[in-house]
């Protein structure tokens, strides 16, 4: 809509430069003839064709005021720039006619060279805020050879992929008031979550409808700001994973998962990646070894006399000769843990309660 009412005034400014032209050269009586019955079809037939240049050209995404404001700008100084240029080529290349007088000569010479800066900078204008609008996006816009990033209020944005909305953990996270970034949902993952959600295994589908209403609260919530972005362009270059990185790219963001994958072609790329496992597994107890701790055993062990139990953070506990004590509640002393990808895993022994050894003394008769 921005475009068509920009095209439609560009449109009415060329034809109004022409009719000014044409009206100044009628009451003054002494402009170029030929030069002011041209200038009305020149004005039109060089507005449409710049329009038409502009609608069959590449199109990129839109967006609003900041574009049009610097757009303008430009046009005016670019203007500005050509304005010599045009003075010169006029008093170069313009041949009065013979009868004409130096006062009227003057006069033709400056009425060329208004006609032509008004057009010169019409198009500038149009062509730079035209530009500008198809070229910007949300965090940043380009022009030749100079980059202008927006600068924003905190951390860099966060990207969110599916597997972190369906995890969960992260509404909690965002409740605390923990993250202050922006946490950005691109609408390739809000369609490869819409998919999941619609997919006729029952699994798959609880779990898409709870990645919708984990990022609902999020929507809701005061202390989470979550935008939706539609990445133009990015629709056609691979999975969601590859997406989703080259976003992560070229916004200069960061990648929130919980997938083992994704989270390693992230680092080979250069993208930073926050791993919620990681996250969570930072935020668990230290244990050390000889720590005293206490675990429920629900499930035999693959060692032999191995039992298996999990702490309330959902740390798997094995436990040594724990195996006659499933469904019971044991003491145990750590002897190490484990730190993986997957996970944190603790192993340790049964508390041996202190044995009270009393000797009856010996006596010789």
């Amino acid at each position: 809509m921005v475009l068509h009412v920009l095209r439609a005034l560009f449109f009415l400014l060329m034809a109004a430069v022409g009719s000014f032209y044409l009206s100044r050269s009628a009451i003054h009586g002494n402009g170029t003839p030929w030069l002011a019955y041209l200038a009305m079809p020149i004005t039109i037939g060089l507005a449409l064709l710049f329009i038409a240049i502009d609608i069959f050209s590449p199109r990129r995404k839109l967006t609003i005021f900041a574009g049009s404001f610097f757009g303008l700008l430009v046009g005016i100084a670019i203007a500005y720039a050509l304005s010599f240029v045009v003075s010169l080529l006029v008093d170069n290349y313009y041949v009065p006619s013979h009868d004409a007088t130096t006062a009227q000569v003057a006069l033709q010479t400056d009425a060329i060279k208004v006609f032509f800066d008004l057009v010169v900078g019409v198009v500038s204008c149009y062509l730079a805020i035209s530009f500008i609008l198809q070229t910007k996006d949300d965090f940043r816009f380009i022009i030749p050879y100079v980059e202008f990033s927006k600068q924003t209020k905190g951390a860099r944005p966060m990207l969110l992929d599916t597997s972190v909305l369906i995890d969960g953990r992260i509404a909690d996270i965002a409740e605390t008031g923990l993250i202050e970034s922006q946490l950005v949902v691109p609408q390739f993952v809000l369609d490869e979550l819409q998919a999941v959600a619609d997919s006729a295994d029952r699994l798959k589908r609880n779990r898409g409808r709870r990645g919708l209403d984990v990022l609902a609260a999020m929507r809701d919530s005061k202390k989470a700001d979550v935008v939706f972005y539609e990445a133009a362009g990015h629709h056609e270059e691979g999975g969601v994973d590859h997406q989703l990185v080259h976003l992560a790219r070229s916004l200069n963001a960061r990648v929130l998962t919980n997938d083992y994958n994704l989270n390693k072609v992230a680092q080979l790329t250069g993208v930073d990646v926050i791993n919620i496992n990681d996250l969570s597994s930072a935020l668990r107890p230290v244990v050390v070894p000889g720590e005293k701790m206490r675990v429920q055993i629900v499930k035999p062990g693959e060692g032999a006399g191995q039992g298996v139990g999990y702490l309330e953070d959902g740390t798997m506990v094995v436990v040594e000769q724990a195996r006659p004590f499933i469904n019971e509640n044991v003491d145990f002393v750590v002897t190490r843990a484990l730190q993986t990808s997957a996970g944190r895993m603790i192993f340790g022994r049964l508390a041996e309660e202190p044995e009270v050894a009393t000797k009856r003394p010996t006596t010789r008769s």
